[in-house]
């Protein structure tokens, strides 16, 4: 029987960011797999290839209408930076029926576990008397009722509850938590139990803590306006895990800076940040460096799901864990910035 050949242009991610040695050794056993070198593959590989591959991976995948006629026998194309690419013809994918599937849902695992980490450490002031402790200042059996607060029982807000969110939620469930959440999508499908599903106001105005983890769209710039900063109660701590793209971030370190609210984020709007800038000295915050999904072996369920769709796709089966691509998600989210985690 002959093997499936897979295009792999993996780089800027390396081989062994994405696959654990079994499940590489797992997709070599399944498919033929051209490049998989931790560089960039020549271009000249793509056009020697095209005509017989059944697969392209790749950080950034770019394929033309005229590139996809040229693959008779391409099957899916598959990103592995963290959202769709912009270089891809997806109406020429569509009218074909090769799948386009994102690699976002392999950083649920590791993303979540940070935003749990910095909703514990921003909920009961680790850092805070970590930093007062060094200095001197710290206090001894202090209840800091102003700015702590347990999670236990606690009011939850997401923006945004894609598979992060609900990741998240999963771990905090021993805290058996309320959850709200602001996720228009969603709320019309109808299928997310045990949370409370309301308005962008109602959710990070009535939650003790409250988590931005949507996906960036042109549609959603600054959607957690300055206006709406302003309506949060003192005291909220604010968790973001997405993109800085969905928070007036000015406004944000703001009211951190006045006392209001606390802040804990992995993004910025600029990265890497500059070592002069402001937010560097802001008192109220908890600053993380893009790393959520930094950690050994955290981004290696991106290859497990790709080894489980790609044996999918051969089998016919209509599973996919990995996220797959229509017209309407690809209109939304192509336009707005992208910043590979």
């Amino acid at each position: 029987m002959t093997k499936s050949v897979v295009i792999m242009d993996q780089h800027f991610r390396q081989l062994e960011e994405l696959f654990r040695p079994a499940t590489f050794g797992a997709l070599q056993e399944t498919c033929t797999v051209i490049g998989g070198v931790n560089w960039p593959l020549p271009k000249d590989h793509l056009a020697t290839h095209l005509s017989h591959a059944e697969f392209l991976i790749a950080a950034t995948p770019s394929l033309t209408r005229t590139e996809i006629d040229m693959a008779p026998h391409l099957k899916a194309v598959i990103e592995v930076a963290g959202t769709f690419q912009t270089g891809i013809d997806y109406q020429a994918c569509f009218d074909r029926g090769i799948e386009v599937l994102s690699c976002a849902p392999g950083f649920r695992y590791s993303v979540a576990e940070m935003t749990l980490g910095l909703i514990l450490a921003g909920a009961r002031g680790i850092v805070d008397e970590h930093e007062r402790f060094r200095n001197g200042s710290e206090r001894w059996l202090h209840d800091n009722s102003g700015t702590d607060f347990s999670l236990y029982g606690q009011t939850i807000g997401f923006v945004g509850y894609g598979s992060i969110a609900r990741e998240t939620a999963r771990l905090l469930a021993p805290f058996s938590p309320q959850i709200k959440a602001f996720d228009p999508w969603l709320k019309a499908a109808g299928t997310i139990r045990d949370v409370a599903f309301c308005d962008l106001e109602e959710t990070v105005t009535t939650c003790r803590c409250v988590v931005v983890a949507a996906t960036p769209t042109e549609d959603n710039y600054h959607l957690v306006s300055r206006d709406l900063i302003g309506k949060i109660p003192h005291g909220t701590l604010v968790v973001v895990v997405s993109r800085a793209h969905l928070v007036d971030f000015d406004a944000l370190l703001q009211a951190a800076d006045a006392g209001r609210l606390r802040i804990a984020s992995d993004v910025f709007p600029h990265e890497p940040v500059s070592k002069r800038d402001a937010l560097r000295q802001a008192d109220n915050v908890i600053w993380s460096p893009h790393r959520a999904a930094a950690v050994d072996g955290g981004r290696h369920p991106i290859g497990d799901m790709i080894l489980h769709d790609i044996r999918a796709i051969q089998s016919g089966h209509p599973d996919r864990q990995l996220q797959a691509a229509s017209l309407e998600n690809i209109q939304k989210i192509i336009r707005a910035p992208m910043v590979a985690r």
